[in-house]
């Protein structure tokens, strides 16, 4: 009997992957995305899931390195608390740090703001062979600067530009830059971590609550918390108007940080197997020099085994 084909991994964990998926296709309404969504899973059968992924990642990250072709951005968007940090800290556990790097966007400096508003974070980009992670991002520029009007006179933009289409412009030139990164042998997977209100409450509840946990906590927080509806309203649009088939959003129910986890392991490890990484062939010049080198080191060995004697 012929042996059945193996599964891909896209297709062993698409039941984590593919209803999370808008690609731009269809209609898209926030509301239709459960935020308590867990699957078919408990709490153990999630970490085992993810502790696959991870050793999966740590793999994948070995030869996307070693090959140095591909590099890989990695997009987090979520309203306070929505388990960005934890995340990242999970899932990137054990990775090797000499080919990822995490960069968090708070509010831009004076020089940033003196550029273009995708310069901060082009130059921030990961680099061939690398993966690349963006802890909040240049979304935020058509996110919390649509939500607060002033923050966009900061920007210094020429009056006339300032029109009642910029926001649509913005989803334009964003969605346009990460076709020019795929082009470029970037891929791009961008992560919506949907939180609902409720639990948001909770676990501000909780960072006030915990010593090790109030730093994380400010005012600020609950001045944007009550613009909630707002958000939501924005975040539709982002997806609705940047979701496409080369950089796709993945709307991830994170009530339960543990089910959230186990989402974008998922696709983090189902989108790198895609690439088919390899570590790279010597070609036939080099493996006869190894052969030499092998010779003279292990005629080494053997001399100074002898003085030993």
């Amino acid at each position: 009997m012929s042996k059945k084909p193996s599964k891909s991994l896209a297709q062993e964990l698409d039941r984590y992957i593919t209803p999370f998926r808008h690609d731009g296709s269809g209609k898209f309404h926030l509301k239709d995305y459960k935020t308590d969504a867990r699957g078919d899973l408990d709490k153990e059968a999630a970490q085992e899931i993810l502790d696959a992924n991870k050793k999966r990642l740590v793999e994948f990250q070995e030869k996307l390195y070693a090959q140095d072709r591909w590099s890989v951005l990695i997009v987090f968007q979520a309203m306070d608390a929505g388990g960005k940090d934890s995340a990242i800290k999970a899932i990137f556990e054990g990775i090797n740090p000499q080919g990822c790097e995490v960069s968090a966007f708070k509010a831009p400096s004076s020089k940033e703001l003196d550029h273009d508003f995708l310069w901060r974070h082009v130059v921030a980009l990961p680099e061939r062979g690398h993966i690349g992670i963006f802890n909040r991002s240049h979304y935020e520029e058509c996110l919390v600067t649509r939500v607060h009007p002033e923050l966009l006179v900061k920007e210094k933009l020429p009056q006339k530009l300032v029109t009642k289409n910029i926001w649509k412009e913005r989803f334009e030139d964003i969605a346009a830059w990460e076709r020019y990164l795929m082009r470029n042998g970037t891929v791009v997977l961008k992560f919506f971590l949907n939180v609902s209100k409720e639990e948001q409450r909770k676990r501000f509840l909780d960072r006030l609550e915990e010593p090790g946990k109030q730093w994380k906590f400010s005012m600020g927080d609950i001045e944007e918390r009550a613009l909630w509806p707002r958000y939501q309203a924005v975040y539709q649009d982002i997806v609705r108007h940047t979701a496409t088939p080369h950089a796709p959003w993945y709307v991830v129910p994170a009530d339960h940080k543990w089910f959230a986890r186990v989402v974008i392991g998922s696709v983090i490890v189902a989108e790198l197997e895609k690439l088919d990484l390899r570590f790279p062939r010597a070609d036939k010049a080099s493996l006869r020099e190894f052969a030499d080198v092998r010779k003279a080191l292990e005629s080494e060995g053997k001399g100074g085994r002898k003085r030993e004697k």
